[in-house]
């Protein structure tokens, strides 16, 4: 494992851990459209892995797995934003849905329903949930979401400490209190979903068998309780 100069062996790391970097391309994978390449993923997690390895010192005192996973999934994450994987006309699409539902909820006074929404974007339930089908995988922030002409500076309101990364100013109190509230909103059905998919790290086919519904619906909603949660965060 050590090197006579008591230096971790970085070949045996890498080695070891690389079947590591391929599960966590496949867990992202299942998250996302299929237009993204997993070889891709585990591309950039290797690089990740190579990172972690470099950079890792037994003084940290954490485990070196531990430590790697981040660096790992980070590069991952590095790798979705720089290859913009989500096609424009999908994303406008998204963000159609997203001004729909802000508009719904302000005059409504409580959150829209699937009809409510259709008939706002002037197109039928069945087109509707095509394009939340289509937009499956969408981010909850986008890169642009740092930099929107029409409203003031989404890492304004909601990080605190500018010195750093964005991404990790994000991981601050300001947004998780916010986005904890944006979930909390959201109608009963579409909060256990989240539930399921995020905290219990369930995949799509088994919150359809709890749900009693579709792998497709489950989808659906999926990407309509996203929708309703950023724009819920831009509304604030």
């Amino acid at each position: 494992m050590y090197t006579i100069n008591g230096k971790a062996n970085k070949d045996h790391l890498i080695t070891e851990h690389a079947p590591l970097v391929k599960r966590l391309a496949y867990q992202l994978k299942a998250k996302l459209p299929p237009s993204v390449e997993v070889d891709d993923l585990i591309q950039a997690g290797m690089m990740g892995l190579l990172d972690a390895v470099n950079r890792y010192e037994n003084t940290h005192g954490a485990q070196f797995e531990t430590y790697a996973v981040q660096r790992i999934r980070g590069a991952m994450l590095d790798e979705l934003r720089n290859t913009d994987w989500l096609p424009r006309n999908l994303r406008q699409n998204m963000r159609k849905i997203e001004k729909a539902m802000s508009a719904l909820q302000q005059s409504l006074g409580r959150m829209p329903s699937e009809i409510e929404i259709a008939h706002a974007l002037k197109v039928s339930l069945v087109e509707y949930q095509d394009m939340l089908n289509e937009g499956s995988g969408h981010q909850l922030v986008y890169y642009e979401d740092y930099h929107d002409e029409d409203h003031d500076n989404f890492l304004d309101r909601y990080c605190t400490d500018i010195s750093g990364d964005p991404l990790t100013g994000l991981l601050e109190d300001g947004f998780k209190s916010a986005l904890i509230g944006a979930i909390e909103n959201l109608p009963e059905r579409e909060k256990i979903l989240m539930g399921l998919y995020y905290e219990q790290e369930m995949n799509l086919k088994e919150i359809g068998a709890i749900m009693g519904v579709s792998e497709s619906r489950v989808c659906q909603l999926h990407g309509q309780a996203i929708s309703r949660i950023r724009a819920n965060l831009r509304g604030q």
